[in-house]
C-alpha cells in the first residue's frame, strides 16, 4: 500500500489492463490477496485519462478575464494534482481548473512528478518519503521562490505541507515557503479572490469534513464558499469516515474498525439523505467510503462550484 504512487504511475500507462486485473472476477480476488485488501472492498477503478494527461493536451483557452498580478500579467497558481485525484478522480481537478479560471487565475501544474509522501510515511517508510519530498521541493523551487501559490484538493496532502513537512525539513527555506504558499481550493479563493462569488445553486448538501481539515487546516473556508452558492448545508459531527487512507482497505480488524467508525454517524446520514441532496466531501478516502458503503456518489467541493458555473441544480448532479 505504501508504494501506491509508483504502482499508479505504472497503471496510468495501461489503465485498461490495470482495470481488467482489478475489476474482473477471479483476477480481482487475486489482486486483493496480493495487496492485502479486505475481500469486502472494491479496488477503485483507474481513470482512462489522468488529470495531468488531460491538462497537457487540452486546447488553448481564453485568458482575457484572468486576474492580473502586480506586474500586469494574469496571476499564476499551481494546481497540485495529488496522486489519488490524478488517477482516480480527475473530474475533481478539471472542475478546480474551471473554477480557478472563472475566478481569474492562470492555472498551471508542476513541471515534473511530485508527491507529498504521505502514503510512504504512513507506512513507516520515512526515508523514502523524505526522498519524494525533496524531489517535490526541487520541482517546485522556482515557483516557490517566485511566491506562486499552490492550490491543493486533497486535505491530507495540504496538511502534509502545512504540518509534517516543516518538521521533517526544519531548516529548509523552501519547505517553509511551501507551507506558507499552499492552500485548499476554497481557502485560496477566500483569501486571494475575495470579490469572486460562485453562481447560485438551489438545494441542500450534506458536507463531511475530512479529519485533516478539521485538525490542521480548518473547515470553515470550505463551508463559507459552499454557503455562498446558496446551498443549505448539513454538517454532522461525524468524526472520521473510517477509511483513513489505506487503513479501511486492509483486511481483518482494520476493515471492521473502518466500517464501525463510518456507521457511527456519517453512513446512516448519507443513507437518510433525500435523493436530490448533494453529498460533499473533499477527501478521496471519505468519498470512497461513502461510495463503497452506500448507494450514493459523493463529490468534491470543486465539483459543486463547477455545477454552479454550469447553472445546474442539485437534482441534476450524479448520485
Amino acid at each position: 500500500m505504501g508504494l501506491i504512487p509508483w504502482w499508479l504511475q505504472l497503471g496510468e500507462r495501461t489503465p485498461r489492463l490495470a482495470n481488467f486485473a482489478t475489476q474482473t472476477p477471479g483476477l480481482r480476488t487475486f489482486a486483493k490477496m496480493v495487496g492485502g485488501i479486505a475481500p469486502q472492498r472494491r479496488i477503485p477503478r483507474l481513470a482512462d485519462e489522468t488529470f495531468r494527461q488531460w491538462f497537457r493536451h487540452r486546447p488553448a483557452k481564453d485568458r482575457t478575464k484572468q486576474r492580473e498580478g502586480t506586474d500586469g500579467r494574469p496571476q499564476k497558481v499551481i494546481l497540485w494534482a495529488d496522486t489519488f485525484t490524478d488517477h482516480f478522480h480527475p473530474d475533481s481537478a478539471r472542475a478546480a481548473v474551471r473554477v480557478l479560471e472563472a475566478a481569474g487565475f492562470d492555472v498551471t501544474i508542476p513541471d515534473g512528478w511530485v508527491c507529498c509522501g504521505r502514503p510512504l510515511y504512513d507506512w513507516g517508510l520515512l526515508s523514502q518519503a523524505k526522498h519524494l519530498l525533496r524531489q517535490s521541493l526541487r520541482v517546485l523551487r522556482p515557483a516557490l521562490r517566485d511566491g506562486t501559490p499552490i492550490v491543493g484538493l486533497e486535505p491530507s496532502c495540504v496538511a502534509a505541507f502545512r504540518d509534517e513537512l516543516p518538521q521533517l525539513f526544519a531548516n529548509s527555506q523552501d519547505a517553509n515557503r511551501l507551507k506558507s504558499q499552499t492552500y485548499m481550493l476554497t481557502e485560496f479563493l477566500r483569501e486571494h479572490a475575495p470579490q469572486w462569488k460562485p453562481p447560485t445553486i438551489k438545494g441542500d448538501a450534506l458536507v463531511h469534513g475530512h479529519c485533516h481539515q478539521r485538525a490542521v487546516l480548518g473547515l470553515e473556508p470550505q463551508l463559507e464558499m459552499l454557503r455562498a452558492t446558496g446551498l443549505e448545508l448539513d454538517t454532522p459531527e461525524s468524526g472520521c469516515c473510517g477509511m483513513a487512507g489505506a487503513f479501511g482497505f486492509e483486511r481483518g480488524a482494520k476493515y471492521e474498525v473502518s466500517v464501525a467508525a463510518g456507521e457511527r454517524v456519517l453512513l446512516p446520514k448519507v443513507r437518510e439523505a433525500d435523493a436530490d441532496k448533494l453529498i460533499v466531501a473533499a477527501g478521496f478516502s471519505c468519498r470512497e467510503q461513502i461510495e463503497q458503503m452506500t448507494d450514493r456518489h459523493a463529490i468534491h467541493p470543486a465539483e459543486v462550484l463547477a455545477m454552479a458555473l454550469d447553472g445546474r441544480g442539485t437534482n441534476e448532479s450524479i448520485h
